[in-house]
């Protein structure tokens, strides 16, 4: 083996990294002198360069309500351009010589613009220099913004531009716009896309954004005889329809209710929601800010967003708990005193404790009149020394339940658990926060998380997790089914406590502070609620502003839907239930006026005929309804078609039956048309020849032209009915 010369190797390894290091240092270099020296001239020749591959946007699905209509649906719109290096001569002469009558035309279709500032704009992208020196724009934009389909039609019809985009110039670029044939109506639910990006912004539109976009495809592009052609590759996959839980009709009415109320009361926010009680379905959510121009807009979406003190609507949670735990019972009762208690050195005061208070009252009765004294006493009193077990019954309610909406910016409720440090302290905790806890203080809640709460108390104890979204549907064929979710595996409540807590909100509503949101028509549960919000400063020294609320079911005999309604407003008055529960009301009504379905037969009662009073006249026409009315007849009148139609008769109602008597009209002896409708009177007596005025409405009274009588054609015929 031959020994390793080392001082012949190292020197041939040094020579070669120094190259290979002066190499790089050369590539570097001349990169760094590219990017710097040269990036004008290689940017100009990237923009020449044209691509190979284009990607295909794919259509974005729809959005529709529960019965199908579009909530949003993709429309093209269009950005219109000029080419003014394509063409050659020939386009050249004809802008040349058409150029003021395209400019006329533009002014024509888009208003805001003169034909003089159109023709200067054109011409200086006509005389517009490009970066490697040529003469005339190639994308130079003819208007600024988009424009639907009939305006591009519009402008397509103009001189020179109607020619192909590669002797014309006039070429465009098409957007896939979201429209909401809806206008405004739950847009913040829905969504919205941002500008030009095909980016969904929030809302459902952004929740269901891979959903709803689709697959993009790919087209490969060919240059032929100086044209370029479109070889599709992969196609495009349309985005999918969404079938929303939405109903149209019922978001439409919650709106308008909302908005009514917050003009008179001068609110400065409103919500709502309707909620389907078995399923969870959000048939209406509704989210109204005035603006500063003073009208009520959909700003964002407070019903899943807004973490509030909830006021006394949280009350019915508090005296849930108590009853289910059995420290309590509807016997119960409380001293309320003249209307101020002394909580722990601060004062519990009732809303009418300027009145004199409601002195000792049962617990049904402290709900009935939304007792802070009652509800806060109860509370304290049993669970002040372990605070944690009172808490550990609002979580076990399912108030203070994450929902995961898939709505943006969903905020789940805050309802904190006592703690102590190892010395036994409280760390978060004080003497007051229990008794104000259990009003609605000190708590945050979105409306959400309160309407499903009432929900589940509607539903049997059963929390379903609220649905905005109930398929997915492809070409009209559904895909995908969302079903109903509940929240929690386990009633909220032992079946007898919700049974006691849906009578006891029946009676807050039927002889209670929630009067005003029922109705006569059918049965109403729920809570008002009204708390104060300190802005500016806290409560004494700012504004104070108040939360009203009332949260409800109905019919209460049989739940079918939930609602919670909220106002925002400034200073007194302020009362949940004389101002939101008007507008539950509304809601209520309106919503089962939609959906009652009355038998013919509810309407009878002992006093009801259910025999008609039937008209004189052509009894064969009366004998024809009576009978598919189910109504018999006497068979001597002998009618049939046979015999000639109309048939004249007299008709007279008796007991059980409708009695027909033919009368015998004779040809220029004018008939007895008293008891007759004015049709039949009116076609009877001008066939005889008579001219016939009419007066009044019903049946006729008196006939001018006496019956009997012989007919003298032309004669006046007045004819009084009543």
């Amino acid at each position: 083996m031959s020994k390793f010369e080392n001082d012949k190797v190292i020197p041939r390894y040094m020579a070669i990294a120094v190259v290979l290091t002066i190499i790089g240092l050369a590539v570097i270099g001349k990169a760094f002198y590219i990017m710097t020296a040269k990036k004008q001239y290689w940017t100009e020749v990237a923009d020449r360069l044209k691509k190979d591959s284009v990607s295909v946007k794919p259509k974005r699905g729809n959005i529709l309500s529960s019965d199908g209509q579009l909530m949003a649906s993709s429309i093209p719109e269009y950005k219109i351009y000029m080419d003014f290096q394509a063409g050659g001569q020939e386009k050249d002469s004809i802008l040349e010589e058409k150029i003021d009558s395209i400019c006329m035309g533009l002014h024509e279709i888009f208003p805001q613009q003169s034909a003089e500032e159109f023709k200067k704009h054109l011409e200086e992208g006509r005389k517009h220099v490009n970066k490697n020196g040529s003469v005339g724009a190639k994308h130079w934009p003819i208007w600024p913004h988009r424009i639907d389909y009939n305006t591009y039609t519009e402008v397509k019809q103009l001189p020179l531009f109607r020619m192909s985009k590669y002797k014309s110039g006039f070429h465009e670029e098409e957007y896939n716009a979201r429209r909401r044939p809806f206008g405004s109506l739950a847009v913040r639910t829905i969504g919205s896309m941002f500008g030009a990006k095909d980016s969904a912004r929030q809302g459902l539109e952004l929740a269901y954004d891979s959903v709803l976009r689709g697959t993009s495809g790919l087209t490969n592009r060919r240059k032929i005889l100086n044209k370029y052609m479109n070889i599709p590759v992969t196609l495009p996959i349309d985005g999918c329809d969404i079938v929303t839980t939405i109903d149209v009709n019922m978001q439409d009415l919650a709106e308008r209710a909302v908005i009514d109320e917050l003009k008179l009361i001068g609110g400065d926010l409103g919500v709502a929601i309707l909620m389907e009680v078995k399923t969870g379905d959000i048939k209406a959510i509704v989210n109204m800010t005035r603006c500063a121009d003073g009208e009520y807009r959909e700003v964002k979406n407070n019903a899943v967003s807004d973490l509030r003190e909830p006021g006394s609507v949280f009350k019915t949670a508090s005296i849930l708990v108590a009853l289910d735990d059995g420290v309590v019972d509807t016997t119960y009762r409380v001293e309320t005193g003249c209307g101020v208690w002394p909580m722990h050195g601060k004062e519990m005061k009732d809303h009418n404790w300027r009145r004199g208070g409601y002195g000792n009252i049962s617990l049904p009765r402290v709900l009935e009149v939304s007792s802070n004294i009652g509800v806060s006493r109860i509370i304290d009193e049993k669970y002040g020394s372990h605070p944690e077990k009172y808490i550990e019954g609002i979580y076990r309610t399912g108030i203070a339940a994450d929902l995961k909406l898939p709505i943006k910016g969903y905020a789940r409720p805050h309802i904190r658990m006592p703690q102590k440090d190892k010395y036994g302290h409280w760390t978060n905790w004080s003497m007051t926060a229990l008794p104000w806890m259990s009003i609605g203080y000190e708590t945050q809640i979105p409306p959400i998380s309160t309407v499903t709460f009432y929900n589940a108390i509607a539903n049997d104890g059963i929390m379903m997790r609220p649905r905005f979204v109930k398929s997915i549907m492809k070409d009209g064929k559904v895909i995908a089914e969302i079903p109903p979710e509940k929240v929690m595996e386990r009633r909220i409540a032992k079946p007898q406590t919700i049974k006691t807590m849906q009578t006891i909100l029946e009676h807050v509503v039927s002889q209670g502070l929630g009067r005003k949101a029922g109705s006569r028509m059918f049965k109403v549960a729920g809570k008002t609620g009204t708390a104060q919000i300190a802005e500016g400063g806290g409560y004494k020294t700012g504004v104070v502003k108040y939360w009203l609320s009332f949260a409800g079911f109905f019919p209460a005999d049989n739940p079918r839907y939930t609602c919670i309604v909220c106002l925002k407003k400034t200073g007194l008055p302020a009362s949940g239930g004389g101002m939101s529960g008007v507008v539950f009301h509304q809601i209520a009504e309106g919503v089962m006026a939609r959906n009652l379905k009355l038998s013919v037969k509810d309407a009878h009662d002992t006093t009801s005929v259910s025999i008609p009073d039937v008209k004189n006249g052509n009894i064969m026409d009366a004998n024809y309804v009576l009978q598919h009315l189910g109504i018999k007849t006497n068979q001597e009148w002998s009618g049939s078609y046979a015999n000639g139609n109309p048939i004249w008769g007299k008709a007279e109602r008796q007991h059980s039956q409708v009695a027909l008597q033919k009368v015998d009209v004779n040809k220029n002896i004018t008939p007895d048309v008293t008891g007759m409708g004015a049709k039949d009177a009116v076609y009877l007596l001008e066939s005889q020849g008579l001219r016939v005025k009419l007066h009044g409405r019903g049946k006729v009274k008196r006939q001018s032209y006496p019956a009997g009588k012989q007919v003298m054609r032309g004669s006046e015929c007045v004819l009084v009915l009543e």
